[in-house]
């Protein structure tokens, strides 16, 4: 079981809450620790980290937040993990507890559905989901899909925000508590993963593993929307303190619910 956040509330500004700076840019769900999360070899990626989509509508896009987006978003996240509603480690109904931590915005998820209050945690409704998080999901859709009409109708309204510390891990899952088939936007911060991406049929092979790093990108959308996904391991010591995280790894991933 990995440990509480250690220190997260006190990196930077405490209340850096708004909207990443883009004037800097250069180019560029969790459920239980589930079987599939050892570090066995599935089809490792090696190709260059360049842009590359690893199956119909599942888009990997290396480097690109800036480290100025990537502070920002890290204060942002440290205010939500405050409250109304504090990160925590998952209780999952079966009495495990998830290694991650994990703070949610806009709806809050507990296994294995949406509320608009953490009856699991505090009975507090959760914050707010901002506009600039809406718009920031509308420019990674453009930016994965290199499409420039491929945001316009994406309109995120929830985000799970997971802490990973070196011990911490992500069975294979699908993301299918939503009623939406919108793509998933998913931004990485600080210390570097293992991301296995299967299939839609199975948690099991066949999958693949790519390195995520800080600053990454990934969105999965149409025929992989509802593929198995998962985190083996973290490579600690690998971020870079000016992400604004010396130690961890921060993952924000977008959604739509489809809820009222």
């Amino acid at each position: 079981m990995s440990t509480p956040l250690p220190g997260f509330e006190s990196f930077g500004q405490p209340d850096g809450c708004g909207p990443p700076d883009s004037s800097d840019r250069h180019d560029g769900k969790g459920n239980a620790d589930e079987p599939g999360a050892s570090g066995d070899a599935g089809t490792r990626a090696t190709a260059p980290r360049g842009r590359r989509e690893l199956a119909p509508g599942a888009v990997h896009v290396p480097d690109w937040l800036t480290l100025a987006q990537q502070r920002e978003l890290v204060a942002a996240c440290r205010g939500w993990a405050r409250g109304p509603v504090p990160i925590r480690h998952t209780r999952l109904p079966r009495g495990g507890v998830m290694s991650v931590q994990t703070v949610c915005i806009g709806w809050h998820w507990q296994p294995y559905a949406y509320t608009r209050t953490a009856d699991d945690v505090n009975g507090a409704p959760v914050a707010e989901f901002p506009h600039w998080m809406v718009e920031l999901g509308r420019r990674a859709l453009v930016e994965a899909y290199q499409d420039p009409s491929a945001g316009e109708a994406y309109t995120p309204d929830t985000a799970l925000i997971n802490f990973y510390d070196d011990q911490a891990k992500l069975g294979m899952h699908q993301d299918k508590e939503e009623r939406s088939s919108a793509p998933v936007v998913s931004l990485s911060i600080g210390d570097s993963c293992v991301f296995r991406f299967g299939n839609t049929e199975t948690r099991t092979k066949p999958y693949t593993d790519i390195e995520l790093a800080s600053g990454d990108l990934f969105v999965f959308g149409g025929p992989s929307r509802f593929a198995y996904h998962g985190v083996p391991r973290v490579h600690p010591g690998t971020c870079d303190p000016a992400s604004g995280l010396t130690s961890g790894r921060l993952n924000i991933t977008m959604r739509v619910t489809g809820l009222a």
